[in-house]
């Protein structure tokens, strides 16, 4: 590429994604153009007349193939924002979404109600993933422990990564293992966002995701309920008397969970919706 400044850049990313018809193109160009060239979204009105160094373009061209392809922005940046903090993504984990924001802000709620703030105590996170939702937990309670539980070491890995970048590696247990047969003893909450897509629907769901994000994450089995079974048949052993389960769920699927849960002996004590307006979280307590 030609010597450019950072604004005929922009535009030519910018060109380059609507052509390819990716409909955030906009803003995609913006922050692949922000990240490769390390300027914020002022600089880019301020330094719109600056040259760019020729090695830094040929990185952004790069970038913007890999857009073109259907690649997810921030799988290409390698990091996303999520509830105020920032986690790196690798190939074992979800691209964490604003919908599970529901998952942390009713988690929060619960644990707020009975724990207050300061409270100490204990919670699994099951099916971690990035750490996005036990990360997020743990910079709000500051006396809170999380264990973090996932199946894939590449997953723990990366989750460990960023409680480590939050500063809250030292209340941070990641455990390898499947659902709560992982867990020793009681704990005081349970939360999860576990695979809930029915196996026959993997297909459908949006290239970004099905293409980009691990199947072990996703499938949730014939119906899309195993996880929800596997952890509640669970729950007698590894919960508190008066513990508290919050679940992040497909958005059709609350009135099975909480099926499921009632055959646990459990109750439906809240909900939280997601941006798109559908229910997203569900809280649990015992009966």
């Amino acid at each position: 590429m030609p010597e450019t400044t950072v604004g005929q850049l922009l535009r030519h990313a910018q060109q380059v994604l609507a052509a390819a018809g990716v409909a955030t193109g906009g803003l995609d160009a913006r922050l692949l153009v922000m990240e490769t060239l390390g300027l914020s979204n002022a600089d880019l009105i301020l330094r719109a007349e600056a040259p760019v160094p020729s090695g830094s373009a040929e990185m952004v061209s790069q970038k913007l193939a890999r857009r073109c392809h259907g690649e997810p922005v921030h799988r290409i940046l390698g990091h996303r924002p999520f509830h105020a903090l920032d986690f790196i993504l690798s190939a074992d984990t979800l691209e964490p979404r604003p919908d599970t924001e529901a998952l942390v802000d009713l988690a929060a709620r619960a644990f707020e109600r009975r724990f207050g703030r300061d409270g100490e105590f204990v919670f699994a996170d099951i099916g971690v993933g990035s750490g996005a939702v036990a990360v997020s937990l743990l910079g709000l309670f500051a006396r809170a422990r999380a264990v973090a539980v996932d199946i894939s070491a590449g997953a723990l890995a990366t989750a460990s990564l960023n409680a480590a970048r939050a500063g809250v590696e030292d209340r941070f247990l990641p455990v390898r293992g499947n659902y709560l047969d992982a867990i020793c003893g009681p704990v005081d909450a349970i939360v999860s966002n576990p695979p809930y897509i029915p196996t026959h629907t993997l297909g459908e769901l949006d290239a970004q995701v099905r293409n980009f994000d691990p199947i072990l994450a996703l499938d949730g089995g014939l119906d899309g309920l195993v996880a929800y079974r596997a952890i509640a048949s669970a729950l007698e052993s590894s919960l508190s008397p008066q513990g508290d389960v919050l679940l992040e769920i497909g958005f059709d699927q609350q009135q099975d969970v909480t099926a499921i849960l009632d055959g646990a002996n459990f109750r439906l004590e809240n909900s939280e919706r997601d941006l798109g307006g559908h229910i997203r979280a569900l809280w649990f307590r015992r009966n």
